[in-house]
């Protein structure tokens, strides 16, 4: 005989007078209709709502699919090609230099006592720039003035001995006297005249002989006297030279019409001669004529073949970013410079400056332009790719195509880093896609 199972439910919607017992539903000997009922009401119902998920899903879908192929490309990866002006060019970085600039250094040493400009000012050639203590200088001036009236002294003294003996050299007693002698001698030939008055004769003749070779021999040192005298006087005056000069060097002047670029000096500082210490000398002030500047640029050695005299340049600094300044290559370096394993070349370009705007050390980049066309179609750099061999395409805008795009080739022309030129291929108006 069968085990049989009991199964006891106290489920409201099985027995809801109170508890049921019967055997279950997998008992051959029994079991229950109502709940092999309900659990295939619960089966029913979980298809139901798997199939209506499915069913949404798959609308959704239907429904993206459908959609405009413009939403499957951002509007801001398209640019429209357009027509505009293009330009091809070389970059030189660089600063700006004035043309001319001048560091001015003072050629006497001395406290500066005076400063007449600050920097900023206009100044013309010549003008007054500082002052040093003039003190020193001026006794200096009138010490070489007193050695000078010395020296000039002692050369007409040693005129006046070099006169004399020039004179006694001539020996105007001795034809006299020679004559004096012979008479004597005669006189005293005769008898008529004494030995004493022969001797006394012939001994102012001997006298007046030595007298008159003393005399020559004095006078080439006479001669040789004034000569040191004389030079002795011309270096006394190149000392008064020197004082007068240095007293003068003392007042610092403008050696050109500019601009004061810097002061470098106040009032009460030492400053050194550049005589004296050369290009360590004290620099006072540094000048420099604005009104016609120079972009002193480097050009890369892969560029410097494209760069050539007379070249127009476009010249923008960072102090007006929307303003361009004209200009023309008027150097080019024929020795590169080698720094970090890169050669560059330096480029002198002469740039506009009627308004006086650039200033000195400004940073400035140039463009040495190579060619320029206007009004052809352009599309950026970024839009633009490279199949086999860099044949260029793009990616044109197609609503109708599977992703929105169509690969399109082009043919370009010159390009300047940013936008390049379309010779072919696409027109104005249409959307490309970039990268």
């Amino acid at each position: 005989m069968r085990r049989r199972s009991i199964y006891c439910s106290t489920r409201a919607d099985i027995a809801p007078q109170g508890v049921w017992c019967g055997r279950k539903a997998s008992d051959p000997g029994g079991g229950s209709v109502k709940s092999m009922a309900n659990a295939k009401k619960k089966r029913r119902r979980r298809w139901y709502i798997a199939g209506a998920v499915v069913f949404v899903l798959g609308a959704a879908a239907l429904v993206m699919a459908s959609r405009d192929r413009n939403t499957l490309i951002s509007p801001t990866h398209l640019v429209a090609v357009k027509l505009g002006p293009i330009t091809n060019a070389v970059v030189a970085v660089g600063r700006i230099e004035p043309y001319r600039k001048v560091e001015v250094k003072s050629k006497a040493s001395g406290i500066v006592q005076k400063l007449f400009v600050h920097a900023g000012d206009t100044v013309h050639r010549g003008q007054l720039l500082a002052q040093l203590d003039r003190e020193q200088l001026r006794a200096e001036v009138r010490a070489a003035q007193a050695q000078l009236q010395a020296a000039q002294a002692a050369l007409e003294e040693a005129r006046a001995t070099y006169r004399m003996d020039v004179v006694e050299a001539k020996g105007p007693d001795v034809p006299f006297l020679r004559a004096a002698a012979r008479r004597a001698k005669g006189l005293y030939a005769e008898g008529i005249d004494s030995r004493q008055s022969l001797d006394q004769a012939e001994q102012s003749y001997q006298v007046a002989l030595n007298n008159q070779a003393a005399a020559i021999r004095n006078v080439s040192v006479a001669h040789a006297a004034v000569d040191q005298a004389r030079a002795n006087v011309a270096e006394q005056k190149a000392t008064l030279a020197d004082a007068e000069e240095n007293l003068a060097y003392a007042t610092i002047r403008s050696p050109i019409d500019g601009i004061v670029l810097s002061r470098n000096v106040e009032v009460g500082d030492a400053v050194s001669s550049i005589l004296v210490l050369g290009s360590q000398a004290t620099l006072v002030v540094t000048l420099g004529d604005m009104q016609r500047v120079y972009l002193k640029g480097k050009v890369d050695e892969a560029d410097i073949g494209k760069v050539f005299l007379g070249q127009p340049a476009r010249i923008h600094v960072e102090s007006y970013p929307h303003r361009t300044f004209l200009g023309r290559v008027v150097r080019i370096a024929p020795m590169g410079v080698r720094k970090n394993n890169l050669t560059t070349f330096a480029v002198r370009v002469s740039v506009k400056n009627p308004q006086g705007v650039l200033r000195a050390n400004m940073t400035g980049n140039g463009e040495l332009v190579i060619q320029r066309k206007k009004h052809v179609l352009l599309i950026p750099e970024s839009a633009l790719f490279y199949a086999v061999r860099n044949r260029p395409y793009v990616h044109l805008y197609d609503p109708a195509a599977p992703k929105g795009f169509r690969k399109v080739f082009v043919n370009l022309g010159i390009t300047n880093g940013i936008d390049a030129q379309v010779l072919s291929g696409i027109s104005a108006g249409q959307k490309v896609v970039r990268q």
